[in-house]
């Protein structure tokens, strides 16, 4: 019998996991506040503050951390990228300008390259040394 099946359905369930996690945590810090605020001058921010996007961004590594430092990168990246990027289009599409695809490229390319940034970092700690190439 082959090894291969034995690491491919923990690899798959890992990016499963980590994009309901991604999206679980999209849906706590920034679901819930759709409406833009008008300020007195007129002028209208959000719909997001910025601590609820600081709260994502700090939340988020924990989990590819884990993923990764337990040898499940592709989990821990593509999972993680996958459920923002599919939160972000959800929740951005009613976007009548078609703009939104500008946000949601941004943060499909941001959250790829966090996640293999901290992917890389618990490898190496997993390994007890560095990143190759150091």
């Amino acid at each position: 019998m082959s090894q291969r099946p034995r690491k491919t359905v923990p690899q798959l369930v890992s990016i499963l996991l980590l994009a309901g996690v991604s999206l679980a945590a999209w849906a706590a810090w920034l679901g819930w506040d759709q409406h833009r605020d008008v300020q007195p001058d007129g002028t209208t921010t959000g719909p997001y503050a910025a601590w609820q996007v600081i709260g994502l961004v700090l939340t988020l590594p924990a989990p590819v951390y884990w993923a990764a430092s337990r040898r499940y990168v592709a989990g821990a990246v593509l999972g993680t990228t996958a459920g923002l990027t599919v939160a972000a289009y959800e929740d951005w599409s009613d976007d009548s300008s078609g703009l939104f695809m500008v946000g949601v490229g941004l943060v499909m390319t941001g959250s790829l390259v966090a996640t293999a940034v901290v992917s890389v970092i618990a490898s190496a700690k997993r390994r007890g040394g560095r990143p190759s190439g150091h």
